[in-house]
């Protein structure tokens, strides 16, 4: 049998759904990791990557369904939801690669100007860095940042912005600690072009499987009545 006919058809499309269930088991594992790890500290964040990965498993088990019965109405919806979720994938990796470097500074600025203290804390704490720009910020300025003084990088310093708590904004000194911005910036444009690609990639994925879709639900069921168009 060729591979246009019925049974690869189901196959491919069986096989497609099995990759996106792993995929979003991958996504709940991840996400569930960030939260025991403290790897991200936003619980919105890691909220919605068990939420993606959940909202992907409960959409390829309808999917999976869909071609193993050959259901006529769940393989129409399955069709017209994966090519919004295709639309929102491809835009989403565009835009990721289009950032440029100044951009990405602009977002992760307005990012640390609206986290919280504990979430700026947080960050410098794995980061091992102080401020986001200027170390030497008080923690009321936009850009200031909470205290430095339990990083490791101020474990034998004596600097100004190791030693104050962070309530007066202190004179340009040097700061033994990097600015995490500084630390931060190589690791967010990897992010920017490992997510870019891999949701141009995944969203590939997800216009064949509209094309199998649709080719399957077309295609008469050989064990069928010859007669029946199912």
């Amino acid at each position: 049998m060729v591979c246009g006919g019925f049974g690869c058809s189901k196959n491919a499309l069986v096989t497609l759904n099995c990759l996106y269930i792993i995929v979003s088991f991958i996504l709940i594992g991840v996400g569930a990791y960030a939260k025991a790890a403290a790897v991200i500290v936003s619980l919105s964040v890691v909220g919605g990557i068990i939420a993606s990965g959940v909202f992907l498993l409960f959409f390829s088990i309808i999917g999976l369904f869909g071609a193993i019965r050959h259901h006529q109405v769940i393989l129409f919806f399955y069709m017209i939801i994966l090519f919004i979720l295709f639309l929102f994938q491809f835009s989403f990796g565009v835009v990721c690669l289009a950032v440029n470097k100044n951009q990405q500074i602009d977002l992760m600025r307005k990012a640390w100007m609206t986290s919280s203290n504990y979430t700026k804390s947080s960050f410098q704490e794995q980061l091992d860095c102080c401020g986001f720009e200027d170390p030497n910020l008080n923690s009321s300025a936009p850009l200031g940042h909470p205290t430095c003084s339990k990083l490791p990088c101020c474990s034998d310093s004596k600097d100004s912005c190791c030693t104050s708590d962070m309530t007066v904004t202190l004179t340009a000194t040097q700061c033994s600690c990097q600015p995490c911005l500084q630390k931060a910036n190589e690791a967010i444009t990897t992010a920017f072009g490992w997510s870019g690609s891999l949701g141009l990639i995944f969203s590939f994925t997800e216009i064949l499987g509209v094309w199998l879709a649709f080719r399957y639900r077309h295609l008469r069921d050989p064990r069928a009545n010859p007669d029946a168009f199912l």
